[in-house]
């Protein structure tokens, strides 16, 4: 006869989304268990978002004095990477033991190995078989596998996250914001960086204005575009790796020193066996309902990144994780609704988003309102002698209501706030104008953009 042991609830995954939930549920005296087959702390903690803010604002300053040059700068700095790198690793070493004493601190018991589900309520975890009345799948996601020949001599983001030292020539597969993170941080390095593109352009997600203004400048810091490609192979040589692809029926190839895979992620659900468990999913994650509960079997829920009703953003993923713990604890008492939710590109410039695209608006209202504009010559990128600053504004044009906002400056990962929480109250261009910021300053700009033409 089997040994089982059993828990309330099971948590897939110690990111975000799966730390709040299994702390919510350990709070509320269940008997909670986490697993992870990964070190502890999640993707964003570990090889995600933190860590590339931290390697980037190097880049970020080699870039501003670039642009400062001869303008009162002499010289410029002299990024020394490996010291960069372990800078970084103070902040993510400590990450996976902290992650494991909070468990412990509040009763979570906790497994190193992805559970393997054996039927609706049972999972198979490091040899042991466990059984919960309510499992949370907080998986995340993976970056996608390339079906091509050579696959395996492409490298992830998390490689170029511990690089230690910039090569002279890298290739991206794909331009989402991954990829165009990247590119920027090691053009800005010195490295001469190709992108090639499936698509007809780059960050689809993403205002085309911006993303066309974007990609211009990239080019002038050493960023090449191939759009319309296909990849069809990827060979390893003595010292490079050569991509192989087809442009207009015609076959082509480049060789750099390292070829990175940035052609997207998928939710992270292969390991899990979900067809045991009668757990419905599909390129989007595990299908849920408005109380993240997987709609085939009430008993698994899902949040963060590998939900159905997620984008790829660590606040969202921190909300589901609420939602989730929360109904858990008592069925039903919390529903998931997305928020008006900012994003950011953190290229240099950063490229930023919140609210509807000028397409979605025009499907959605009968008449908006387009403040759009190239400013560089505004006094707040002067100042920087920053060649790149643009906007693009829209209004609800009968309720004069801002519905969405996209800003590429050196702050717009910031100013993109102040717009995320004019659109969740539902302010008019009028009332906006009648706020004051500090001046001179990105934000007291945001006023002057919504400025119709004399």
């Amino acid at each position: 006869m089997k040994d089982t042991k059993h828990y309330d609830v099971f948590v897939i995954g110690t990111g975000v989304a799966g730390q709040t939930a299994a702390e919510l549920c350990a709070k509320q005296n269940m008997k909670v268990a986490i697993a992870d087959n990964r070190e502890f702390g999640g993707t964003c903690a570990l090889r995600g978002c933190d860590s590339k803010k931290i390697l980037m604002q190097f880049t970020e300053l080699l870039r501003q004095t670039t642009l400062l040059k001869g303008h009162g700068i002499s010289k410029l700095p002299k990024i020394k990477w490996k010291q960069v790198q372990k800078f970084k690793s103070s902040f993510t070493k400590v990450i996976p033991e902290n992650t494991e004493e909070k468990f412990s601190k509040l009763g979570i018991a906790y497994y190193h190995q992805s559970p393997v589900f054996q039927n609706e309520n049972e999972i198979v975890v490091e040899g042991k078989h466990v059984t919960a009345d309510k499992f949370i799948i907080a998986t995340g996601m993976v970056p996608l596998e390339l079906p091509i020949d050579g696959n395996t001599y492409l490298e992830v983001s998390d490689d170029i996250l511990n690089f230690k030292k910039i090569p002279k020539t890298a290739t991206f597969i794909g331009s989402g914001y991954v990829g165009m993170e990247f590119a920027c941080m090691m053009a800005t390095m010195g490295c001469k960086v190709t992108m090639i593109e499936r698509g007809s352009r780059s960050l689809t997600a993403f205002d085309p204005f911006l993303v066309d203004t974007l990609v211009d400048y990239l080019k002038t810091i050493g960023v090449t575009f191939i759009y319309n490609a296909e990849v069809t192979s990827v060979e390893k040589l003595k010292k490079n790796i050569r991509v192989n692809y087809t442009l207009k029926g015609k076959d082509k190839s480049i060789k750099s020193r390292k070829a990175f895979n940035a052609a997207g992620r998928v939710p992270s659900i292969d390991l899990l066996d979900l067809e045991k468990a009668n757990v419905k999913f599909d390129e989007r994650g595990v299908t849920v309902n408005d109380h993240l509960q997987s709609v085939s079997n009430p008993n698994i829920y899902a949040c963060g990144d590998v939900s159905s009703k997620s984008l790829p953003l660590t606040p969202l993923s921190g909300l589901q994780g609420y939602v989730a713990g929360n109904n858990i604890i008592k069925e039903g008492s919390k529903t998931f609704d997305v928020p008006c939710i900012p994003s950011t590109v953190f290229t240099n410039p950063k490229l930023s988003s919140v609210g509807y695209s000028e397409e979605e608006a025009e499907k959605r209202y009968k008449n908006i309102r387009v403040y759009k504009g190239e400013v560089s010559h505004w006094y707040n990128a002067k100042k920087e002698n920053n060649p790149i600053y643009a906007y693009k504004i829209l209004v609800n044009e009968r309720t004069d209501e801002i519905i969405g906002a996209h800003l590429l400056s050196s702050q717009a990962n910031e100013t993109i706030n102040i717009l995320s929480m004019a659109i969740s109250q539902k302010m008019t261009v009028s009332e906006f104008k009648k706020q004051m910021f500090t001046y001179p300053s990105y934000s007291s700009d945001l006023k002057s953009m919504m400025k119709d033409e004399d």
